[in-house]
């Protein structure tokens, strides 16, 4: 076999081992489901009537629920990938890291296989949040390919974030470090397009950040996707940033991984 045919292989034996470590560790995945679907019930049946009245004032038409779902949908992915962080601390804390640095074993597919798993649990996580988002009357005009486009968004922004808490959880001495680091990417979109427009956000640098950190234009061509309307511009500038995250989380990772081991 060729040494691509041995990544693979060694690759796929390693997301077979992180769903396994899901399914044993179920606390971590329905963690990462049951924060989003709180945040939209939040949103949506506390605050839903206030920022709905800001959205009508703007766009004639459109339902708060259909506005938020995009946003939390983002939020998702974070949440998700936080348990990838966890889990790699985890391991190198009990040592099964340095055993696979020892083996005979395709070096990236130790943390491939991690990503793959995340990415994985993050599109049944997304799943089922656009179903609840469908309970709460979230209704959508797009077309299959535009639905087919956001899951590939999706599922880039996901890898993305993963490849991120990959590098946290290699980077920290302990789980609840792992843990406080995968906050950030998961609580950014707090200061994004993802609750009210971007021009109705209050401090002209704040909304300055908002309007130029990476998670408004996933969020608004998720939005344009999921409800028949993106804007070409968001598209590019959200791809180029999944992109940019995953490089830059894989640089990091790998950086991390190859360095002089800490007894």
């Amino acid at each position: 076999m060729t040494a691509m045919t041995y990544a693979l292989r060694d690759s796929a034996t390693m997301f077979r081992r992180d769903l396994q470590h899901a399914r044993r560790v179920p606390a971590l995945t329905i963690s990462g489901l049951i924060v989003p679907v709180v945040l939209m019930l939040l949103f949506a049946g506390v605050f839903g009537h206030a920022l709905g009245a800001t959205l009508a004032a703007q766009s004639a038409g459109t339902s708060y629920i259909d506005f938020l779902a995009p946003g939390i949908l983002v939020m998702t992915a974070g949440f998700t990938a936080e348990s990838t962080a966890i889990s790699v601390c985890t391991d190198m804390n009990e040592g099964i890291i340095p055993r696979f640095r020892a083996m005979a074993i395709a070096r990236a597919s130790v943390l491939t296989g991690q990503v793959a798993g995340g990415a994985v649990r993050a599109m049944i996580s997304g799943t089922l949040v656009v179903a609840v988002a469908v309970l709460l009357g979230f209704r959508s005009s797009a077309s299959p390919v535009a639905w087919l486009a956001a899951a590939g968004v999706f599922a880039l922004l996901a890898i993305a974030l993963t490849w991120i808490t990959v590098a946290f959880g290699l980077l920290s001495k302990t789980p609840a470090g792992a843990n406080s680091l995968a906050l950030i990417p998961a609580f950014l979109p707090f200061i994004s397009s993802a609750f009210i427009p971007v021009s109705e956000i209050s401090g002209a640098g704040v909304r300055w950040f908002a309007a130029n950190e990476p998670f408004t234009p996933i969020i608004d061509t998720l939005r344009g996707l999921m409800t028949g309307a993106v804007s070409g511009h968001d598209a590019a500038l959200a791809i180029a940033w999944c992109v940019g995250l995953a490089l830059a989380g894989y640089l990091w990772a790998r950086a991390l991984y190859n360095r002089p081991w800490r007894a």
